[in-house]
């Protein structure tokens, strides 16, 4: 099944996750009613673990690019957005399942709202809290602050302290925002001609923050509407590999502030948050070294008359300067 004029390219970076992959692509075949007019691009990033035989036998309509290796999810994602056909590109990720016409209500929006760049849905846990990091601010030193003080916890309503993942605004209204969360959001092919790939600096995370930068420096609005709603396991395939995905983390932060916040600040101040940045990542190794690292993952069984999955999952916030646990 294949589409020459689709309307969206759903670009998909697959590592060693082919039964949440094989879940998240029957949710789009069951739930969205447009579902013919999208082009499915799922990169596989060298998973070894029968991935791509899956995807050639049971989803023979979607375009398969195998690498030898993984090259992140920057690199992946570039190596096929250039070629989509689609008039949108959809970014999602393989650990996610959506709901009934998810993609549409996305493409609907944009077609309602010319002057955005991006938007994305609202991306809830298996338990149906709402995942912060698909609405968010852009971060800032002082939203740092207010996150390692615990301020924006303690005051989730106050729209100063909680500025940076917005827990001060209704998730059910449609509002405009900095930055969205890469596990699914949806962009306007033009755009992205014009503003360029995402920074293969990135490994992952921040990578998606970085983008909703340069689209709102090039005078573009970045919107999040709830109308779309997408279930989101967190760290689905990261969590396989905490030390690294740790290290990934801390350095999608150092990319994003030195790309665009040094600048704003003396070289003292600079060489205190790289330091800060990479202390922290120590930190958080050590934890998990003695803690056994992460905990199982939950599983999204999405279904045409139940869009809700089963399962319970914590409602992290995410990390100023960087992107949420996502993938």
């Amino acid at each position: 099944m294949t589409n020459s004029n689709p309307t969206v390219s759903i670009v998909i970076i697959n590592w060693k996750t082919p039964d949440l992959l094989a879940k998240c692509l029957d949710s789009i075949r069951e739930l969205d009613s447009n579902f013919e007019n999208f082009e499915h691009l799922v990169v596989d990033n060298n998973s070894g673990d029968g991935s791509v035989e899956m995807l050639k036998e049971r989803f023979p309509y979607v375009s398969v690019t195998a690498n030898t290796d993984n090259l992140g999810f920057s690199k992946a994602c570039n190596q096929v957005i250039p070629g989509a056909k689609g008039k949108y590109v959809l970014l999602l990720n393989p650990d996610a399942v959506v709901t009934e016409n998810a993609i549409t209500n996305l493409v609907n929006f944009m077609e309602a709202h010319p002057d955005c760049a991006t938007a994305g849905p609202k991306v809830l846990n298996a338990d149906g809290t709402l995942q912060l990091a698909c609405r968010r601010s852009f971060p800032s030193l002082e939203a740092s602050f207010y996150r390692l003080t615990y301020l924006s916890r303690l005051f989730p309503k106050n729209a100063r302290l909680a500025k940076y993942n917005l827990t001060d605004a209704d998730p059910d209204a449609t509002i405009e925002v900095d930055a969205l969360s890469g596990s699914c959001m949806i962009v306007r092919k033009d755009v992205i001609d014009k503003i360029g790939l995402l920074d293969e600096d990135i490994f992952m995370f921040g990578e998606d923050i970085d983008w909703c930068w340069r689209m709102k420096e090039a005078g573009w609005k970045v919107f999040y509407t709830p109308d779309s709603v997408v279930y989101h396991i967190h760290g689905a395939a990261s969590r396989k590999r905490p030390v690294g995905t740790t290290i990934n983390l801390h350095k999608g932060m150092e990319v994003f502030y030195r790309k665009h916040l040094a600048k704003n600040y003396w070289l003292p101040v600079n060489l205190l948050v790289y330091a800060a940045i990479w202390c922290r990542a120590g930190l958080f190794i050590l934890v998990n070294l003695l803690r056994g690292f992460f905990g199982p993952s939950k599983e999204l069984p999405p279904g045409k008359n139940d869009s809700r999955p089963p399962g319970n999952a914590t409602d992290r916030e995410s990390e100023p300067l960087a992107n949420s646990k996502n993938r």
